[in-house]
């Protein structure tokens, strides 16, 4: 905690501002999904971070930038503004590329970093030349700048593990964070085997102790860790990333205390049960693009969070040349947290329009990339190569213009002498000192101890923040969800002034910006809901004429106000098409909403694929959408699946699908019918496990309205009796 002559010296510093108050305002730049088209057909996997030249830098998986291209071997490019980019080639060469991997090892998912004074890649290996023929493995690389060039360590950071079978779990998709308790941690597995974190060495070289399984198997891969008030946010992917036309794609996440979990949902599911959890961070939302996931965040100079992501335009989904090789490009959108979890676009989505790009730079006449020019009292430093110019404050300095009343956010990459306080409106101050970032308004404190070990002549990044009644000090490596210590003040009735941002203490700064914080959204965006009963059948008597079937099943019955159907051995995806269909009448219009409950016990924690039972929206036996409670080896899912012809010249099909909410036993289900601006058939899927409260997901576009009814149908074997799907209404209603 600062001392009262250091808080009296910092608050009598001149208060007279020079210059006028606030720059003009800039023009608002734009960015239009997706953000890679410039350079890049596909730009997979998405990292990102920005180096302290103040561009953005992004790296990418390992397949070809465009139609008969190379592979590469991981891509790179840069940005300063998110509206133009600059393509810097691959990470590796067949040179430099890691020794111990197999000679046709792929490089998948890179993750950056940076501490100790150098960026840290960590990523996958496809195949070790240790078990040639698919090991996958962890590996790192080290740069002085953000473009290389890389070394790769002599050895994966995990190593592959064997599954006890002849084969290996997926030991994939890394993603590194520093934590409060000031350890590193890496978050690393997939589908297969499930997701893991384990501790890293100090220098975030080495696997060090027994790793945390995280998730259950057949859920989530492409992980991604963030720190917020207090909790730890994981993120991981769902579903297939690569169907082309099919691809549903979705992230979601669940939080803890604790950076080894248990993570949970905002229902308190956890990651980790059978009836598996997940909020929603992103899905598709009937625009152009399916598949978003496989994310990364960052937070731009307003204190606004992104998301950074992949995902598929649906109408080019594939590289022309070769076929089959998914088009994936670099999006990005922007994060609300909406009681507490985070949202795209407050739960919109991904967006295909012009959007306001994420804020970089600084007002108040500050440059950036050579802070001492706009500061007085600050001294010029040559710098490094990297970083250019820095500012070295000794003693006391202040921005020359005063900063807006209200909310401001003050930002910068620093080296810190023994103490550095930071003032806001001559009200707000934070100090580092005495190992603790300590912040203080009036009467009130609050403060958090740094590492033990924290390293304070290494470049780290400082951010204070007034948000409303909510005040923050932040310093962690590289203001990517990580966190060295984090102090936290809610101050009822706050009302910061217009004033000189200041600064006492010693410091090099670099990458310095001052901005008034983004509008917080706290409400989530509009979703579909019922209104009046148009039609349907609660099954009090025989089927009527609005019923039809395809393929019936005479083991369905009526009775006792429920259709009870046992799981037929039959499937509808590929060329089976052998599956009973029982269809309602659709209401005629534009808009309307579908629900049933159903009642399917599939147990927990054993194997018995496929079984499921739900709606379905269809075309013909390639062409439809199915919302099921389903049995995944061992998980049982929500899935919103979609089948149709993908290559026309030999009517091959793909089928893909989403995840929504959490299964249960007894789950209502709803799908939600409107036609897009386009004339298309828009089917969103909507699920709960009390018929109140209502978790709405991914949707599908088909090209023409669809058959509506119920299925009941799974591959699997061992089942004698096999288990009854009963279902108690389908009802339409009025969509609002």
């Amino acid at each position: 905690m600062p001392s009262k002559r250091l808080l009296a010296a910092v608050l009598t510093v001149v208060a007279v501002a020079a210059g006028t108050s606030a720059a003009t305002a800039a023009p608002v730049v734009t960015t239009t999904n997706a953000i890679s088209s410039s350079f890049a057909d596909t730009f997979a996997d998405p990292s990102i971070i920005q180096g302290r030249d103040g561009y953005w830098y992004a790296y990418a998986t390992s397949d070809p930038l465009v139609a008969n291209g190379p592979f590469g071997l991981m891509h790179m490019a840069r940005t300063k503004d998110f509206s133009s980019w600059e393509y810097l080639g691959t990470v590796f060469n067949d040179q430099t590329k890691p020794a111990w991997a197999a000679p046709g090892s792929f490089f998948w998912a890179p993750d950056i970093r940076y501490f100790d004074g150098h960026y840290v890649m960590y990523f996958t290996v496809t195949d070790t030349a240790a078990n040639p023929g698919g090991d996958p493995a962890i590996g790192v690389a080290t740069a002085p700048t953000p473009a290389g060039p890389w070394t790769a360590t002599g050895g994966p950071v995990v190593a592959p593990k064997p599954d006890g079978n002849g084969g290996y779990f997926g030991t994939i998709d890394p993603a590194m964070l520093t934590a409060a308790d000031g350890k590193r941690y890496l978050y690393y597995g997939g589908f297969y085997g499930g997701i893991s974190v384990t501790e890293l060495s100090a220098d975030g070289m080495h696997a060090v102790g027994e790793p945390t399984q995280v998730t259950i198997g057949d859920r989530y891969e492409g992980s991604y860790v963030v720190y917020r008030d207090g909790w730890y946010y994981f993120m991981g992917s769902s579903m297939n990333c690569c169907a082309g036309p099919t691809t549903g794609y979705s992230v979601f996440a669940g939080r803890s205390r604790s950076p080894r979990g248990p993570f949970l949902d905002a229902d308190g599911a956890a990651l980790t049960d059978s009836r598996v959890g997940g909020t929603t961070v992103i899905t598709q939302n009937g625009n152009k693009w399916i598949g978003p996931g496989h994310h990364a965040f960052i937070t731009d100079a307003a204190g606004q969070d992104h998301i950074v992501y992949h995902a598929i335009d649906r109408g080019t989904p594939w590289l022309t040349n070769p076929f089959g090789i998914n088009r994936r490009p670099m999006l990005i959108d922007k994060i609300d947290w909406i009681n507490g979890w985070p949202r795209t676009r407050a739960g919109a989505g991904p967006s295909e329009g012009p959007v306001p790009a994420p804020t970089t730079g600084s007002s108040l006449g500050v440059d950036s990339t050579d802070p001492a020019a706009g500061l007085q009292g600050a001294t010029k430093q040559p710098g490094d190569s990297l970083g250019g110019p820095t500012a070295t404050i000794n003693g006391a300095a202040r921005t020359r213009a005063a900063a807006p009343a209200g909310s401001l956010r003050v930002e910068a990459d620093v080296r810190l002498g023994t103490s550095f306080t930071t003032v806001l409106g001559n009200q707000v101050v934070a100090t580092v000192a005495n190992n603790r970032v300590t912040l203080t308004v009036g009467r009130r404190t609050a403060s958090a101890n740094l590492p033990a070990d924290f390293d304070r002549t290494q470049w780290n990044k400082l951010a204070v923040q007034v948000s409303g009644s909510s005040v923050t000090a932040r310093l962690n490596d590289a203001g990517l969800g990580d966190v060295y210590a984090e102090a936290q003040l809610t101050v009822p009735g706050l009302k910061l002034g217009s004033a000189p941002v200041r600064w006492v203490g010693a410091a090099e700064v670099d990458n310095l910006t001052v901005r008034p914080v983004a509008r917080p959204v706290t409400r989530l965006a509009d979703v579909p809901r019922t209104g009046d009963l148009l039609s349907g059948d609660d099954f009090n008597g025989p089927l009527g004429a609005d019923w039809s079937w395809v393929r019936q099943d005479d083991k369905a019955t009526v009775a006792d106000g429920k259709l009870s159907w046992p799981l037929e051995n039959a499937d509808m995806t590929g060329s089976s098409n052998n599956a009973g269909l029982l269809f309602h009448t659709a209401p005629a219009g534009t808009s309307w909403i579908a629900e049933t409950k159903l009642h399917l016990d599939t147990g927990q924690g054993d194997v018995r694929n496929y079984q499921q039972a739900g709606m379905i929206a269809y075309l013909n036996d390639s062409d439809f959408a199915r919302l099921g409670s389903v049995a995944i080896w061992k998980t049982r899912q929500t899935e919103y699946g979609r089948e149709l012809v993908a290559r026309p010249s030999d009517g091959a099909t793909s089928y893909g699908a989403a995840a929504i909410g959490r299964s249960a036993p007894t789950l209502w289900m709803r799908l939600a019918y409107h036609q897009n601006a386009a004339g298309e058939h828009v089917y969103q899927a909507g699920t709960s496990v009390d018929g109140k409260n209502w978790t709405w997901g991914a949707s599908w576009v088909l090209p023409a309205a669809a058959r509506i009814g119920l299925y009941a149908h799974g591959e699997f074997t061992g089942a004698n009796p096999p288990p009854v799907a009963t279902f108690d209404y389908l009802k339409f209603y009025e969509a609002k």
